[in-house]
């Protein structure tokens, strides 16, 4: 089995590549389908960066053109009722630099701007009397400050959905200047409008902003969940539940499940409760309860993530029910230097009775995993042991294949996992190699001299080109424009812990 992993990631990198970092991915914890695959933390670091995310928003939503519809009436003393409407304004500068964002507990985030500065126009219509006007005016308000809470919680199909909690603005300081018709009539009297043009305007910036997150949670409702992998697999990332808000952090739980290509895929889980493997150590029940503060880090990151064992053994039961773990090998794939070819004359050397049979004919073996891997997590390594069968046909001169022996080959390996910007890649480590003969058609074979020498070729060829390829890696499914920033991954008793700072370019 372990030659075969080793040959796959060299032919078909993109064909079975998550094979290969099965060993990359585990918390070893047993998780059951109402337990998450992935879960995370938002730190109180992570607010800074949705700080800057949110007021870009919020600037976006608002430096337009929006429709206002604002008519009114004033009594003028000597000069009689005045009449206007101001249909729409115009947003023009908006600049908040003293903000703040925090968790909003059992809902979401709150944005705190204080002493904020809004430079917008508007046109007007006016009646006094018989005499009608237009125009134009400025306003310019220094002291705004505003309050908004965004809740955030999940859709019922794991998608995240926002809405507004809460939103009040507040600003006093408003100058405002009239351009063209009675202008100058009109700036007199700025001081009796701004009252209620101040109410106004406190009132549409609410409205909004409420319009603005209604529009994300519009494009919230078509994100994608899921993420194909290659041609067997696919990953769920759907929200299992509502986050969770405490005044620290937030928590989040996503589904992790990786899942065969084409299956119909039910709201929790596609997979049987107990899955067709049993573990080699005693593990605990479910992941630990734990807190940004308990977990091992020297500094405190954006984003903690705890990668649990329910994604690597979905993973082993989609690939392995797939059948994509088989492997046919033929001797023009071995490393010219591999110490021996698939001919009947090399292997004649393990079964003496081949040569004899066939003399010097291309051989070809089979290989396939004849049982799922099993995975095990400390803080030392990663530990896997894999089972597969190796069946060894001779090719005939018209291309007729002779099955000539079966072979079990068990292996046992470690890994590290690696994470670099958004790759996940590692290194693995052959630790034992155990053949046994099940069936043979042409007499015994020595398989210990067999497993030596596959000992030596695999630690020779196959072990350095898996970790060339597994050191450049495979890109993490992660929402367009976001990447991991300074990302660090440590291996913990029963759990795989990334920690890292995150980074958004459009």
């Amino acid at each position: 089995m372990s030659s075969a992993p080793a040959f796959r990631c060299q032919h078909r990198p993109r064909g079975v590549a998550w094979l290969c970092l099965l060993l990359l991915l585990p918390v070893c914890v047993p998780a059951t389908v109402t337990n998450p695959g992935i879960k995370a933390w938002l730190t109180r670091s992570s607010l800074e960066f949705g700080r800057r995310f949110g007021l870009e928003l919020f600037q976006s939503t608002l430096q337009k053109e929006h429709e206002l519809n604002l008519t009114g009436s004033y009594n003028i003393p000597l000069l009689g009722n005045l009449t206007y409407a101001v249909p729409r304004i115009h947003i023009h500068e908006l600049q908040m630099n003293d903000s703040t964002l925090d968790f909003a507990e059992d809902v979401g985030v709150r944005l705190m701007v204080q002493r904020a500065q809004i430079q917008l126009s508007a046109d007007w219509a006016a009646q006094l009397g018989a005499i009608q006007d237009s125009g134009s005016v400025e306003l310019r308000m220094q002291d705004l400050a505003v309050a908004a809470v965004l809740g955030v919680s999940e859709d019922g199909g794991g998608r995240p959905t926002v809405w507004s909690a809460g939103c009040d603005t507040h600003g006093t300081d408003l100058h405002m200047e009239f351009h063209r018709g009675y202008s100058w009539i009109y700036n007199l009297l700025a001081p009796l409008l701004q009252r209620t043009l101040r109410q106004q305007l406190n009132k549409q910036l609410c409205l909004e902003l409420q319009r603005g997150i209604d529009k994300l949670d519009a494009a919230l409702k078509h994100m994608k969940v899921s993420t194909q992998l290659d041609a067997f697999a696919a990953i769920d990332y759907s929200l299992l539940g509502p986050p969770a808000f405490t005044a620290e952090h937030g928590d989040i739980v996503l589904k992790g499940e990786i899942f065969r290509v084409g299956m119909y895929q039910q709201r929790r889980s596609a997979l049987p409760v107990a899955l067709p493997m049993s573990l080699p150590v005693a593990l605990p029940l479910a992941l630990p309860t734990l807190t940004p503060k308990a977990l091992p880090v020297a500094r405190e990151p954006m984003l903690l993530m705890a990668v649990t064992e329910f994604v690597a053994n979905s993973a082993a039961f989609t690939y392995f029910t797939a059948g994509a773990l088989r492997r046919n090998i033929s001797s023009d794939m071995l490393p010219q230097r591999f110490p021996f070819q698939l001919r009947t004359k090399s292997m004649g050397v393990f079964s003496p009775q081949l040569q004899e049979h066939y003399g010097d004919q291309p051989m070809e073996l089979h290989l396939w995993a004849r049982r799922q891997p099993l995975l095990s997590c400390h803080p030392d390594a990663l530990h896997g042991t894999l089972f597969s069968s190796a069946e060894a046909f001779v090719v005939l001169p018209n291309t007729t294949r002779v099955p000539v022996f079966l072979l079990n080959i068990d292996a046992n390996v470690t890994g590290k996992p690696t994470i670099t910007r958004n790759r996940l890649g590692g290194t693995v480590r052959l630790t034992g190699l155990s053949v046994t003969q099940v069936a043979s058609n042409v007499g015994p074979v020595e398989v210990k001299r067999l497993e030596t020498l596959l000992k030596f070729g695999l630690w020779l060829f196959g072990v350095p080109r898996a970790n060339k390829w597994l050191q450049a890696g495979i890109p993490l499914p992660l929402p367009h424009g976001l990447s991991l920033l300074r990302p660090r991954v440590s291996l913990q008793e029963d759990f795989v812990l990334i920690a890292t700072d995150l980074q958004y370019e459009p």
